[in-house]
Parts: C-alpha cells; structure tokens; sequence
C-alpha cells in the first residue's frame, strides 16, 4: 500500500522508557480554527437580528482518519476518547465496534482510527504510558482505501497525511466541542434613573454577559446597551439590545445567554418587573502579563495601559477586529494585532489560530474577507510570526495553503502583470473620504511584491530553492514596474494608482509610507517622500488609528520620533481627553460631540473599541524601547531606546525565553535578556561606561555594547 507523508513523514516510534508525556486532543491542522470562528462570528446582531459575515465560511472534514506507528517495549492496555463515531484498526486489522480500550502487545503496532463528526470538529485523545495523542500522530481527511475482490485492503493512488492539528486540550473531559472563554464577576460602579428606565454604568468599555438578579415580574424588558451613554440611551438606534419576555413570579438571577459589548445599559421594563442589582459576567482570553511600558510622563503611560486594555477586550478565541462590531476576523485588523501581542503577551497560539482560521479551506474563491489588500496582509504575518518566534514547524505546516492562495492571487493580474479589483474583489485600503479604488493602486502591487517576498524567505526556510527562485523573480519583476509604473519624479513620490495604463497625478501616503518601512526606497527617494508626503498637510490626511500606525512606523524607521512622540500625544491622548476608556476605530479632531460615535451612515456605527487603535504598544516597543528580533526567535536581537521628550522609561518585552527588562534615563541604560545575543546601540555626549562587557565606538556619538543572555548590565552615558 502506497503512502504518502507531509512535513513529519511516516515515523516509527522507538519507546525505550516512560518517562513523562502529555497527551492531548488531535484533529485535522485548522479544522478546530476554521469550526471555533465560524461559531464565534455569527455571535453578531444588530439589534436583536443575527448579523453573520457576508464572505464565504468554509467547514471541518466530517470524516477524519489519524494513523501513527510505534515500537512498543513492552505491552500496554490504552484508553480511547473521540468526538464523534470511530473505528479502529491495528496493523490492518478492523477491531470490532467502537473500542474504549485497545491491548496492544509489545513490538511494532500501527494504529489507524477513523473518527466521523458532522455537527463538530472530528478529535481523538489516547491515553496511555506510551501510546499517546499528540501533535506527531498524522491525519488525513482522504480514504481511498478500498476492499478489491479478493477481500484484501489496497490503496491504488496513495493517501496523503499531514501532521495533526492541536492546543491545550490534555485532559479527555476537556472536549474541543466544550471550548468557551473564562469569565468573571463585573460590578457596575453607578445606577441611576432615567427617563422610563434605569442607566447602569460600569465604568469603562467592557465584553461579556448582563447579569439581572433576583429578576422577577411579568411583561418585556427592554436592554439597550452601548459604549456611551448616548448609545445606550437612544433606544431607536444604538446598535445593539435584548428584549426579554418575562413571566417569572418568583426571583431568579438570570445570565443573558449572548456576550455584548458596552459601558452602559440602559433597562427599559413594561409591565411588573423587578430587579435587585446588574452585574455582569467578563470573558476574556487568558493571557500573561509580560510586556510592560512606564515613563515619566502620565498621559504616555495612560495611552499604553488604554491600548493594552484594548488589546485585552480585542483578544477573543482569536484577534477580532472590535467588541461590538464586527466581532469579526478581518486580515487587516488581526495584523496589526499580531505585531502588538509581540509586544506584550506574546499570545503565539492565538496569533496561529487566527492565521489558520483566516486561510479556511480549499478551493480557493476568492480574497481573505474578499479584500484584495487582507490577503496580502496575511503573506506578511506568516513571516512577522516566524521573525519573533522562530517556529519553523508551523512555517512548513501553513506553506502548503501559502502556496495555494498566491497562485489564486498571481493567477487574476491583468495583462501588465499587475493587481486590479474584479468581480467580487474589495480593495479596501482604508477608510478615507474620496479615496479612489480605480484601476492598477500602487499600495496593492506593493503589498503583492513584499508577499512574493516572504514566500521566497519561506521557501528558503524550508529549503525549497525552485520555489525560492521562482518568488525572488516574480517580487522583482513586480518591484521594478513598481518603480517604472507608479514613481513620480516631479513629486518624488508614488502615484496612487494608474488608470488604462496611464499614471495619474493623486498622491496618497499608503504606498509611500509602507515603501519606506519596506525599505524600498534609497535614501533621496526617502527624504523627498518625507518632505513632499508624510510631512505634507496638503495630501489627504489619514484618520484611522488603522493606517496612522502605519504612518507613525514610517517616520520612526525615517528618524523623526520626537515627531512621532508628539503626535501619538496628540492623536490618542486626544480620545483620551474625550473620556475614551478603549481606543476607537477612527478619531477624527475636527469633530465634536456625539458627532465622534457615527460612521457608516449610522448615529452609533463606529466602534469604540478596536484593535487597530491600539498600536502604541507596538510604536513604544519598537522604536522608543527600540527593541526587535534581527535573527528569528531572538537568537539575534538589537536594542535602540529612545527618550525623546521623556526623563526615564521602563519596559518588558517579552521573547520566546522570557522577557527582555529595560530601563533608561539620560544618565542610565540597564539591560537584562533570557535570550540569544544582543546589540545595545545608543548615543551618548560623553564616553560611556559599564559594569560588564566592553562598549565600542560606532562613529559620531554612537556606541554599541554586546549582550549576553542571563547578565545584568548597567552603563553611564549622557544623553
């Protein structure tokens, strides 16, 4: 019988003592994700009317077969635990009914057990000292095993497995199927009376469950929530609400079934009813607290803890775009998510979980979300995630669907070899008044041209060199009609897109910004697209948190982080000042009022907690603490704080070891590392000294000082 084996092949087990394993839950790679986000994106309502997303779902294979081979040292008796109905066999033979334990004798054994599921994912959890469940088992969602007429099984054209797909399911009783977020208690912090109804505040944007206790009485009640009082008190439009059809004479406390988002919910009863408080139940994602940011400067430190509440309440079963709305998985969004959790909780499962939950299944229809830009967007995290983690593994396991998805893309550019929206296409880019979507967008082939790059730099992880060659010449052709297409030289800058082959004179900052940060441009091309675009009040201002992180990057990458410094003060310590508690999708200053919480034609569209507002803590970790991996996993990494207008500062961020810890003031850099190697760069008026190692001159005012893992450093310099 032939067989075919992806990524781990077909291993045999040697089993020579019993020293200490785990198992866990098994399933096809992604099935789990793609089932998880289903069921958690069409939690969405407006207005009590079930809202699911509008792009194509795909499901989990119903029939999964897993299969490994072992060489036992001695014989064991191991227990069986499936979703689902299962057979089955070892070596070859067909066991009967569904097994709850298996007797294995000592040798070679090789176990095949098919599991069928329609309503969930297909699992398998084996427990035994050494016969176990876990992510070296493969599977396959393919059976073409078939009985020919003499009753033997054979295989004609081969099965292919694929490494299985798991989590942190390592107990039997903790089923796939029973996943749920924790949560816990939530007072409100203020109740009054209003109107016809009763205004309870919690204080601050929150996500989870209203809790009504010892709620009783006969008639409707009406619960209107929102992220701000207006929402909550505008009974005809806020955006999301509960009615509630009570006949409970005697007092209950009573949990509302679906999770909302809000900081106010206003309780509207008709008829007799009767509560004696409002709590509410917080779901959240467990995530440790590993990055940390203070400074001198309050309002600094305010903007970092409401972005990393933010990112906490965005932080769901996987990175969502926001709590009220969407509640959905967009590529755009979770990218920006992924380089802030790098930041702070270094939440790696849940950045796979998205990835894979995003990709979905085969064939490939259409873009990720239908956003020609969200597909790219998701090329570039495979590589970030490899960059800070190192985990080559899950690199090879996602190359496959890598693969797929760029010859969808590749195989719908026009006949100039350039990217352009077609039926079903969305190109999105950002949410901007009158920005054009016409014809070839430079900021579309850029992102297809540093996707074609990091399919290269994955192919040659996995030491794929036709597949690398192929890429590296595809992202060069592309980048050099980049350069003859879309650069202005008049303007010194990309044009916005070209129309019937004809460059047109608008210049926008998306390409422009992401070309510097892509290092795409020589440095005259940089200053003049400094000066003439980022600088310049007169191109189209950016006023989504969204694409100002992308801005902001730009001018930190160009050096101007005082610039930065200021404008992050500015824009997010202006929602601030507005009574923000979470950062919001877009901020716009010119506007006043209630005017802040419309969008998308609706008094209440926008949301006010997203996850793309929370980029701070992205900015400060990079370019202020001025940490970042150069060699993946943090084998190599550099260090370049910067104070800018600050006194001191003081930081974690966190790596695959432990947490990098830092602290600078103009007189004083202390550095400790869990991990790799380091280069400490900084600037200092007078020669530098240090308790450990030695400091190198680097020309001008610049010092470099090598670090070691596991050594406390301290160095004097004068800022």
């Amino acid at each position: 019988m032939k067989r075919l084996f992806l990524l781990i092949g077909c291993i045999c087990y040697s089993v020579v003592s019993f020293a200490q394993h785990r198992a866990t839950w098994i399933w096809y790679p992604g099935d789990f994700e793609v089932w998880l986000s289903n069921d958690m994106q069409n939690r969405r309502t407006e207005r009590g009317t079930f809202f699911p997303p509008f792009w194509k779902m795909d499901s989990h294979y119903v029939l999964v077969e897993f299969h490994k081979e072992f060489d036992l040292a001695t014989a064991e008796e191991v227990r069986i635990h499936a979703e689902g109905k299962y057979n089955v066999k070892v070596n070859g033979k067909m066991l009967a009914g569904m097994p709850s334990t298996l007797k294995l004798a000592k040798g070679k054994q090789k176990i095949n057990i098919k599991v069928y599921n329609q309503g969930h994912v297909p699992a398998l959890f084996i427990e035994g000292k050494q016969v176990f469940t876990d992510k070296s088992w493969l599977a396959t969602f393919e059976d073409k095993e078939w009985i020919d007429e003499t009753g033997k099984a054979s295989d004609q054209s081969g099965t292919t497995y694929v490494q299985a797909g798991y989590w942190n399911f390592d107990q039997p009783q903790q089923k796939p199927s029973q996943f749920h977020l924790p949560t816990k208690p939530q007072q409100a912090v203020q109740q009054s009376k209003q109107s016809n109804g009763t205004l309870v505040d919690f204080g601050k944007n929150t996500f989870g469950f209203l809790k009504l206790h010892q709620l009783k009485g006969t008639g409707t009640l009406k619960v209107y929530y929102g992220e701000s009082k207006e929402e909550a008190l505008a009974t005809a439009t806020c955006e999301t609400l509960d009615l509630l059809d009570l006949n409970q004479p005697n007092p209950k406390d009573t949990t509302l079934s679906l999770s909302k988002a809000f900081r106010f919910v206003y309780l509207e009863p008709q008829g007799e009813i009767d509560w004696s408080e409002v709590s509410m139940l917080y779901e959240y994602l467990p995530v440790a607290d590993r990055g940390t940011f203070r400074s001198s400067d309050e309002e600094l430190n305010n903007i970092w803890n409401v972005a990393k509440y933010t990112m906490e309440l965005t932080s769901r079963e996987f990175y969502i775009d926001g709590i009220k709305r969407d509640r959905w998985i967009w590529s755009g969004d979770a990218y920006q998510s992924y380089a802030m959790n790098y930041y702070l909780g270094f939440d790696a499962e849940t950045v796979k979980r998205t990835i894979l939950a995003l990709r979905g299944k085969e064939p490939t229809v259409s873009h990720i979300n239908t956003i020609m830009d969200y597909t790219f967007y998701w090329f570039l995290s495979i590589y970030d995630y490899y960059r800070y983690t190192g985990d080559r593994e899950f690199i090879a396991a996602i190359y496959p669907r890598m693969q797929s998805l760029m010859q969808f893309c590749l195989s719908r550019r026009n006949a100039d070899g350039l990217m352009q929206g077609l039926s079903g296409d969305w190109v999105f880019i950002d949410w901007a008044d009158g920005l054009s979507k016409q014809g070839e967008v430079s900021f579309e082939q850029l992102l297809l041209c540093r996707s074609l790059e990091t399919m290269a730099l994955c192919a040659d992880l996995l030491q794929r060199p036709n597949d690398k060659a192929q890429y590296a010449e595809e992202a060069a052709s592309l980048k050099k009609k980049l350069f003859n297409y879309y650069w202005n030289e008049k303007q010194g800058a990309f044009a916005h897109s070209r129309i019937q082959g004809v460059q047109t004179e608008n210049i926008t900052r998306y390409a422009n910004m992401f070309a510097i940060f892509f290092e795409y441009l020589s440095k005259e091309q940089q200053q003049t697209v400094k000066s003439n675009v980022l600088l310049n009040d007169d191109i189209q201002k950016i006023v989504t948190p969204y694409m100002r992180y992308y801005e902001l990057e730009a001018l930190c990458a160009l050096g101007e982080k005082d610039y930065v410094m200021t404008e992050m003060k500015n824009y997010w310590g202006g929602m601030l000042k507005l009574g923000a508690t979470t950062f919001w999708e877009e901020y716009n200053p010119s506007k006043s009022g209630a005017d802040h919480y419309a969008m998308y034609g609706r008094e209440f569209g926008k949301s006010l907690c997203h996850s793309w507002g929370a980029s701070p803590i992205y900015l400060l970790g990079k370019y202020y603490l001025g940490v970042k991996p150069t060699e993946a996993g943090y084998k190599q990494y550099e260090i370049q704080p910067y104070l800018a207008s600050l006194k001191w500062m003081e930081g974690k961020v966190p790596t695959p070891a432990g947490e990098i810890s830092l602290y600078i003031s103009k007189s004083k850099i202390t550095v400790n590392s869990p991990i790799g190697i380091g280069t400490l760069k900084f600037k200092s008026r007078k020669k530098p000294k240090t308790n450990h190692g030695e400091i190198i001159a680097a020309g001008g005012d610049n010092y470099t000082l090598l670090l070691e893992k596991g050594i406390n450093y301290e160095v004097e310099y004068a800022n």
